[in-house]
């Protein structure tokens, strides 16, 4: 697949995602960390304005000035915007509108592709399609939680993203058969990204890094299996909170994973097909990083940390959900932002925030790897997010 042909897959499959949409979906804004529909489709389509045509077409002329003032999320750099909070208040540009703007840049696109961008050029094409295929997940999980809080439970499809199998993952395998957990030896082991493909900045530099022995989970917690911890008092013992975390139950009266529902005596979950029965064979989803722990130290275990996760990654199946670990987001040795921008793309988040690690079912297939960090803050969890447990030990005296 050429460069031009690659560029209109992934924008086309933006507007895929929106496509079961109805007008009124494109527009809601429930929380902050939730963006509409139709602010992404802007977003995306102006960073390939605002960072290509415009520095490197000579005599491009935007579509719209305004809208570097609407769909700017967060670069500094770049100038003013609309407060995040305030997304939802926009109904101008239309959802038509946007489309018009989608079209218009990509016809600009288009030509400046086929005229042959220069190396430099190209390297930033294809962090443009990797930044936009980073919103295509963040559209799943705005959408299911847009619809998901709307008392009808509307469904976004007449099947769920979860039903089929986790798209390949390069270097993934199945787990080991029969081995609840696997064992990885002490010793020196390489982390971060190598290689001539794309990766983020916060992926570098490669370095090493010492691991005491240790055993991590061939399997993600399932459903029925954080089931256990709920029914057992899980969310109602302080013991296996960080402080910050209990403190988050008890403000929000947290009872159970994000989507779930107890009705008539029977545990249901919102998917993107609706609300059904909790399919407890899956692996739990929608977690935050304070209930990850909190299972954790119920099971008598722990969460693994960055490292421990690459170095065994070849060792077990992940993409189904993306793993909380014990690792700060913090920058590896050696890193150095780049100049201007796209220097603001991920450097200057790296304070407060938690790694997650492993792609999710609304990841797009050929955009994660085994090196990929992602980061949220700890009690995010619209996320398709879950759990694997390192360093199983004795569970005598904690959890069953």
């Amino acid at each position: 697949m050429n460069l031009l042909q690659k560029y209109r897959a992934v924008r086309a499959a933006s507007e895929a995602i929106c496509q079961p949409l109805q007008k009124e979906d494109y527009v809601v804004q429930p929380i902050v960390d939730v963006s509409p529909p139709k602010w992404h489709l802007g977003h995306i389509t102006w960073f390939w304005e605002a960072f290509i045509l415009t520095p490197h077409q000579p005599g491009y002329q935007p579509y719209n000035p305004d809208y570097n003032y609407v769909f700017n999320s967060y670069y500094e750099t770049i100038g003013a915007r609309v407060v995040r909070t305030d997304r939802g208040n926009l109904s101008r540009p239309s959802v038509d509108e946007v489309y018009s703007y989608r079209k218009y840049v990509d016809e600009k696109m288009a030509g400046l592709i086929t005229a042959g961008p220069d190396e430099q050029l190209q390297k930033l094409i294809i962090l443009g399609l990797n930044h936009e295929q980073q919103h295509q997940e963040l559209l799943y999980s705005d959408i299911k939680y847009i619809l998901g809080h709307n008392p009808l439970f509307p469904a976004w499809s007449d099947h769920d993203i979860d039903e089929g199998p986790p798209p390949p993952q390069p270097g993934s395998t199945s787990g080991a058969a029969g081995c609840e957990f696997l064992s990885v030896p002490a010793g020196l082991y390489e982390i971060g990204y190598e290689g001539d493909g794309f990766c983020f900045d916060n992926e570098l530099t490669r370095h090493k890094v010492y691991l005491n022995d240790f055993q991590i989970a061939a399997d993600l917690v399932t459903n029925e299996e954080y089931l256990t911890f709920i029914e057992a008092g899980g969310y109602g013992n302080f013991s296996y909170w960080h402080a910050e975390g209990w403190d988050w139950v008890k403000t929000r009266s947290v009872s159970a994973p994000l989507y779930w529902h107890f009705i008539d005596g029977h545990w249901y979950q919102y998917t993107l097909a609706g609300l059904r029965l909790l399919d407890k064979q899956q692996p739990v989803c929608h977690i935050s990083y304070y209930e990850a722990v909190a299972y954790a130290a119920w099971k008598g275990c722990r969460l693994p940390t960055e490292c421990e996760w690459e170095a065994a990654a070849g060792g077990f199946q992940w993409g189904k959900r993306w793993e909380w670990t014990e690792s700060a987001y913090l920058p590896y040795p050696g890193f150095k932002k780049e100049e201007g921008a796209v220097g603001e793309y991920n450097g200057k988040f790296m304070v407060s925030q938690m790694v997650l690690r492993g792609a999710s079912v609304a990841t797009p297939a050929e955009h994660s790897r085994s090196t990929y960090r992602n980061f949220f803050h700890p009690p995010l969890r619209w996320q398709f997010t879950g759990i694997r447990l390192a360093n199983k030990t004795d569970r005598r005296s904690v959890g069953p």
